[in-house]
């Protein structure tokens, strides 16, 4: 066992730790299901939707299907709580329906994207090790319950409020963010589908106004979704807010707006118009005119 496989085999637990622990400050108003709160078999759904995947993708060395189950986790875990919750409420409808057509939208589209690829060469070097994409499946059930963590405390809650003001901002944040993301997406893929752009930086559309611009509807549309859920949060749920904190994190600083800096900076690195593009265009939130 090398050292990324022992480190894979410590993150695994400690994962699965936090995700407990996440899910026994969530459901505390929970309604139950065959003695346990509905909120926790949506956590474990998360985890376990991941493992029947990982095997047969293991055993085929393939991640095809990794970002293809990750929004069919989505869809499941908003919709089985939507479908058994006895309680649900008109706010529970609206999230399960945010959050799908998210899910839906983005899956899709990720899938398309590797079928049209073939690959996805981040999984080069962690495939071929049983550990190694087993910690990476393990930890997008993770991802998937910590990002979805304030819809599934609304779809499970016992508290059923009627829809307000929060409701109405939030949606309407939902709407920007998923807006900036869909055109970002497909401004994107326009641009790498012309022959004549291949080799070459995007710096058009929203892409003019920031280096990352569908990462900076992510981030919007989930703190919607926590908006969405304030009303609900009551005691240890309060916790729930870390979602939107976590999109942040995760993509600012962690997985996302880093590692495509660094890959860009390595392929247009002594590009003059990349510098210029670079030097002249915000990190995540697209402004017109405006620097980093």
């Amino acid at each position: 066992m090398n050292k990324a496989e022992k480190i894979s085999a410590l993150a695994i637990p400690v994962i699965l730790a936090i995700a407990a622990g996440l899910a026994a400050l969530l459901s505390s108003h929970s309604v139950r299901l065959a003695g346990a709160p509905l909120l926790v078999w949506m956590f474990v759904l998360a985890f376990v939707l991941q493992w029947l995947v990982f095997i047969p993708s293991f055993l085929a060395q393939t991640e095809k299907f990794f970002d293809l189950t990750g929004s069919v986790t989505y869809l499941s875990v908003v919709l089985v709580p939507l479908w058994l919750n006895p309680q649900s409420s008109s706010r529970a409808i609206l999230v399960a329906v945010l959050v799908s057509l998210w899910a839906l939208r983005l899956g899709s589209f990720l899938f398309s994207r590797i079928h049209k690829d073939g690959k996805d060469r981040r999984f080069d070097a962690i495939k071929p090790s049983f550990l190694r994409f087993l910690m990476v499946w393990t930890l997008q059930g993770l991802w998937v319950s910590v990002t979805a963590c304030c819809a599934l405390v609304v779809l499970t809650s016992v508290n059923a409020k009627p829809l307000g003001i929060w409701a109405v901002a939030g949606t309407l944040l939902w709407l920007l963010g998923m807006a900036i993301e869909v055109v970002a997406d497909t401004q994107k893929s326009r641009f790498k589908a012309n022959p004549a752009n291949r080799g070459r930086f995007i710096d058009s559309g929203l892409w003019a106004w920031s280096r990352h611009p569908n990462y900076a509807g992510e981030i919007l549309l989930w703190t919607g979704i926590a908006l969405i859920a304030v009303p609900v949060l009551q005691g240890s749920q309060w916790a729930a807010l870390i979602s939107p904190i976590f999109v942040f994190v995760l993509l600012r600083y962690i997985s996302g707006v880093p590692m495509l800096e660094k890959r860009a900076d390595e392929r247009w690195g002594d590009d003059a118009d990349y510098q210029r593009y670079k030097a002249g265009t915000r990190l995540l939130w697209p402004v017109p005119g405006k620097k980093h």
